[in-house]
């Protein structure tokens, strides 16, 4: 079997030199000496000189499965965490509304998932700070405009993480004013499915409760779309839309977006056929 010797520096086959070990890559094996016996052992693909040392994985499948485990743990927790940020109880004071008002978008996945999405899109606008205040700007007008038990409330928000997902994982920037279009139109779907939260409010609090609220919910989204975008570009290293890290925060946003609306789509056939 001819041999390729990797010399030292070369990077490549060369003339064996003293101290080097010969090394031949022959499909999936790597053949060695060793005092002249020589060895087959399993080998991942090397590069450059052999110097039997296993390959460092590659910062963008780090970033990855960074990315992924986050997912899994996010979504993982969710039940765990989706209940009321009172646990229950009645929302009295400007303190209860503002506790609410953090709590609610961080305890349903799909809303926190969006949000997410937007710190990424926002990221690549050139306005990574100002961007995602279209977007809590419409959560809080759909809040205020209420409706969140019309049944097309769920469905849009199903459909705005497919569509927010996509626009982040095929890896091309928005304009600035595409993206605070796309948030504005897609929040106020989020922001109206947020409006039962004020329902039972006593109407003596509900002033108070309504600015604490608000305040909470406006302050939350904005930290959270904003710290994220920060994440993927500093931790991640997502120095570009078409970067790996945001490329796959934008396919797990939309494939939380095809969960649900897999699950909009049976909820509608079991009620179509009687069986809801």
């Amino acid at each position: 079997i001819p041999l390729a010797y990797a010399g030292k520096g070369d990077g490549g086959a060369s003339t064996r030199e003293p101290g080097d070990l010969p090394c031949a890559v022959l499909g999936t094996v790597r053949i060695r000496e060793t005092d002249g016996v020589f060895r087959v052992t399993t080998f991942q693909p090397c590069s450059g000189a052999c110097e039997g040392r296993a390959q460092t994985p590659s910062k963008e499948g780090t970033d990855m499965n960074r990315i992924l485990l986050a997912a899994a743990v996010a979504l993982a927790a969710t039940p765990a965490l989706a209940h009321h940020p009172l646990a229950g109880a009645p929302m009295e004071t400007f303190v209860h509304g503002v506790a609410s008002g953090i709590g609610h978008p961080l305890l349903g996945f799909d809303h926190l998932f969006f949000v997410l999405a937007v710190g990424v899109a926002a990221l690549f606008t050139g306005r990574a700070m100002t961007a995602p205040l279209a977007f809590v700007g419409a959560t809080l007008a759909g809040v205020l405009i209420g409706g969140g038990e019309a049944a097309f409330v769920e469905p849009m928000i199903a459909v705005s993480l497919l569509i927010m997902g996509y626009l982040v994982a095929r890896g091309r920037a928005l304009t600035a004013p595409v993206a605070m279009g796309v948030f504005a139109a897609l929040g106020i779907f989020h922001g109206m499915a947020f409006s039962p939260a004020m329902t039972g409010v006593e109407t003596a609090a509900a002033g108070s409760v309504m600015v604490g609220y608000l305040l909470g919910l406006a302050a939350i989204q904005w930290a959270v779309a904003v710290g994220f975008g920060m994440v993927v570009s500093k931790v991640w290293n997502g120095v570009s839309a078409d970067a790996i890290s945001a490329r796959m925060s934008g396919a797990v946003v939309a494939g939380v977006g095809a969960f649900l609306v897999l699950e909009v789509a049976e909820g509608a056939a079991f009620a179509a056929l009687g069986l809801g």
